[in-house]
């Protein structure tokens, strides 16, 4: 009977959890003009163009210095995302950097890193969809441990994530309690590490 009790209790508070999550996502867009910064990153996944295409219209209203593309398809060729980006050729070929190692979220946030400590920047905004983007700053906080890198959040909108009754669209329900479970992970693992080998780690620096 205890562990009904329990397991009811925890299902009540992850649902609401959820509610919060989906709350958030769908506030989150139209996102405001965000301040200019250093450099912008896309992160690539699904509806990838947007994300692209969103990330250059940035670079060409003069709020970063350059774009860098995270996650492209080794396939995929420079002429093939300027073709998606839609970026007039001149500021694409000065301006866009492609990086293909990233593979997941992870390798996103360790790919950025490593741009943005090359480039020596110190802020960032970074563009992906509305649903992805709680879990992919908590990734590039974990790796960006520079104190003076500013993140700014502009996140690209999932329409079907935009309907008050979003819960009854199965595509849009499997994707936002997909995506909340990954970041609870995620959420879960910087907890650990914060009190074991990542809080050690930082009192070594100091």
């Amino acid at each position: 009977m205890k562990a009904a009790a329990a397991f009811l209790v925890l299902a009540i508070i992850w649902l609401a959890g959820l509610m919060a999550f989906a709350q958030r996502v769908r506030d989150s867009t139209p996102a405001p003009p965000p301040e200019r910064a250093d450099g912008v990153v896309a992160l690539t996944g699904a509806n990838s163009a947007g994300r692209i295409a969103a990330a250059v219209g940035l670079l060409e209203d003069g709020l970063a210095r350059r774009v860098l593309v995270s996650g492209v398809n080794r396939r995929a060729s420079r002429e093939d995302i300027r073709a998606v980006s839609r970026a007039a050729r001149r500021l694409y070929d000065c301006c866009v950097d492609l990086g293909f190692t990233a593979a997941d979220t992870v390798g996103n946030a360790r790919e950025t890193a490593d741009w943005a400590k090359a480039m020596r920047y110190h802020s960032l905004i970074v563009v992906t969809t509305d649903y992805h983007m709680p879990r992919a700053m908590l990734e590039l906080r974990a790796v960006l441990h520079e104190p003076e890198m500013r993140l700014q959040a502009y996140p690209a909108p999932t329409p079907a994530l935009k309907t008050r009754g979003w819960w009854r669209n199965p595509r849009a329900a499997r994707l936002l309690v997909t995506e909340y479970c990954k970041y609870l992970a995620i959420l879960g693992r910087e907890a650990v590490l914060g009190l074991g080998p990542r809080a050690a780690a930082e009192q070594q620096k100091d």
